[in-house]
């Protein structure tokens, strides 16, 4: 067995739909949308791959704010198809971000996940990432 753990590129983006799919439900996305959005955006989308075959992907975003010298960072998105977990592509995953997001002069990343989520939470607490008192709200408009 061999994993790759890379960038993103177009190529990726029917994998990427079909993953994204999976993890978030709804519709599967067009391949040119995820492309269009690839190409407007700056986050940062890593995948995993397994025998070549993409099983995985990560996404994160990076931020200035006045209120902080320091660049700020958030893993927003991470899924690996149950087949292809316990095979350490979660931590590389997470490796190749942390390093992108601190060539963007990020200091400090944030991860947001379920509470109850506790495979993905050991994963973090493995990868260094503390939790901390603050509570998420969410409204739809």
């Amino acid at each position: 067995m061999t994993t790759e753990v890379r960038m993103a590129t177009a190529d990726d983006a029917a994998d990427l739909a079909r993953l994204n799919q999976a993890f978030n439900g709804g519709e599967l996305l067009p391949a040119s949308e995820i492309i269009e959005s690839m190409n407007r955006n700056s986050e940062l989308i890593v995948v995993a791959t397994m025998n070549g075959r993409v099983v995985g992907f990560a996404c994160a975003q990076s931020y200035k704010s006045f209120c902080y010298r320091e660049g700020l960072g958030e893993i927003t998105e991470m899924y690996i198809e149950q087949a292809a977990r316990r095979k350490g592509l979660a931590t590389s995953m997470i490796a190749l971000l942390e390093d992108k997001l601190a060539e963007r002069g990020v200091k400090v990343i944030k991860i947001l996940t379920g509470s109850d989520n506790d495979p993905a939470i050991k994963t973090y607490e493995r990868c260094g990432y503390v939790k901390d008192d603050e509570i998420f709200l969410q409204k739809e408009l």
